[in-house]
């Protein structure tokens, strides 16, 4: 039987990719605090825990009409940025997958009503919400597999999935890390505004609306009080999290939604990257394991299961 063992909601701004001084250059002549927390994170965790694969929620993947989980044996390539290039450029990356696993992950769709599909597919791309954290936190021998942010999706498709990935470990005999990739409020800059903001001091997120719903949740998280930030989701939205927060959603939903109680040590300090909101929190292994995914009642849905994506929907 297979189990969780760690997970976070891990910031992967590109910021952490540009050499030191560069990043001391944008930063008031200081290092930002995710870097270090990354390199901690690394020899505290990733390379001491007993564990076989991650599953990365990446929050720079967008699908539209179902979950896709990477189902390759490997993957390997450079990989430059369309987004910002200048920074993040012919990144070599290279780490085995898990394809039985990811294909398990597809086979609990109908049990939590949603569509999730595995692809296998060489050419499929990367992005950096996964490669920027496999380059700092990558193993030698470690799977690696992601799973996209569907953009129709809604918090209960969310939790759905993450339901789905929780069913699957369980199932598998597999010992898995989750990581969350991406930001808590995540609103730019105007770009003839930006350079001004470019400091992590979190003076510089985009409102104090957002920094104050920030450290809100980053409270409550460190406190395991998921069940209030699960609750607060619609107050939350308000502040645009990055994908919706579709990548924290499945990771609560992987662990128990309400019931997932585990408290956070925090590995860097809350700061800024061109107005959106940055963290990592860490959420150890609970003595007796994380909470079981909960059930997915569809009764109230407007199609029936089981279902297909061939033909009309």
């Amino acid at each position: 039987m297979g189990e969780i063992v760690g997970a976070g909601i891990l910031a992967h701004a590109p910021t952490i990719m540009l050499p030191l001084e560069v990043r001391k250059e944008l930063n008031e002549g200081k290092e930002i605090s995710i870097v270090p927390g990354l390199e901690r994170l690394r020899e505290e965790v990733f390379e001491t825990l007993d564990y076989d694969t991650v599953i990365v929620f990446d929050s720079h993947w967008a699908t539209t009409v179902e979950f896709v989980v990477t189902a390759q044996d490997r993957r390997s390539g450079l990989f430059t940025s369309e987004e910002l290039p200048r920074g993040m450029c012919r990144i070599p990356y290279d780490f085995p997958g898990d394809p039985e696993l990811a294909r398990l992950i597809a086979a609990q769709q109908e049990k939590h009503s949603t569509w999730i599909t595995a692809i296998d597919d060489h050419h499929l791309p990367i992005f950096y919400a996964t490669v920027n954290l496999w380059k700092y936190l990558g193993v030698p021998g470690k799977r690696w597999i992601s799973i996209g942010m569907c953009q129709t999706a809604e918090t209960e498709d969310n939790l759905r999935l993450g339901r789905a990935v929780g069913e699957a470990v369980a199932a598998s005999d597999r010992k898995v890390l989750l990581i969350a990739s991406g930001a808590l409020s995540h609103t730019f800059w105007p770009l003839r505004q930006l350079r001004a903001h470019e400091s992590s001091d979190p003076v510089h997120v985009f409102s104090p609306e957002a920094r104050a719903a920030d450290e809100e949740r980053i409270a409550w998280m460190l406190a395991g009080e998921h069940a209030r930030l699960l609750d607060t989701m619609p107050d939350f939205y308000r502040v645009k999290p990055e994908a919706r927060f579709g990548h924290y959603l499945m990771m609560a939903g992987a662990l128990g939604e309400h019931d997932f109680t585990a408290p956070g040590r925090q590995y860097s300090d809350y700061e800024n990257a061109t107005g959106t909101g940055q963290v990592h929190v860490w959420f150890d292994r609970p003595e007796g394991g994380f909470a079981a995914p909960r059930a997915t009642d569809s009764s109230g849905d407007p199609y029936p299961y089981p279902f297909t994506l061939e033909g009309t929907r």
